[in-house]
């Protein structure tokens, strides 16, 4: 029986942090689908067809590991998990806030399916103060974010913030 993994995002930009729960979760699975969220309400800087470019671009090198699919979804992240498969939704924690969260929807969507189980991956101590909204920040502010991004990522950030 193939085990198969839900991993749910934004990825606007997906960084360092992504492909390392990227990178421990598909050592948990025999197959991981990398769900990039169609969500208009947060206000992406990319379109998904860039998001969706940008995850498949950084986690190349992964996908010996086990099959690895990015997909775009919209709508409840149950419901979608469910319609591929998946026995597992991987989430990642990086702070204290993020775990209240966490913990609040885990119990929500356990209401919504008991077959799909939860799994936490802790960030690197490396990574906990990466998140997409900040690694944008920087950019913007002309800092340079060679140190969160792969560089196809840096590259297509450059370019949409007109720093070539």
């Amino acid at each position: 029986m193939t085990r198969v993994g839900f991993y749910p995002g934004t990825f606007d930009p997906i960084h360092i942090g992504h492909t390392d729960i990227i990178g421990r979760a598909v050592k948990l699975v025999d197959k991981l689908i990398i769900g990039v969220a169609i969500n208009v309400g947060k206000g992406p800087l990319f379109s998904l067809d860039e998001r969706v470019a940008m995850v498949e671009e950084t986690i190349a090198p992964l996908r010996g590991r086990a099959e690895i699919v990015v997909q775009p979804y919209e709508g409840l992240t149950m419901h979608f998990a469910r319609s591929v498969g998946a026995s597992v939704l991987v989430r990642g924690l990086r702070r204290i806030s993020d775990f209240e969260f966490e913990f609040q929807m885990t119990a929500m969507n356990q209401q919504l399916d008991r077959e799909i189980e939860t799994v936490f991956f802790m960030a690197d101590p490396r990574h906990l103060a990466i998140a997409s909204v900040l690694v944008k920040e920087i950019a913007q502010l002309g800092g340079e974010v060679d140190n969160f991004v792969s560089p196809s990522v840096k590259t297509r950030l450059m370019a949409k913030l007109g720093r070539t």
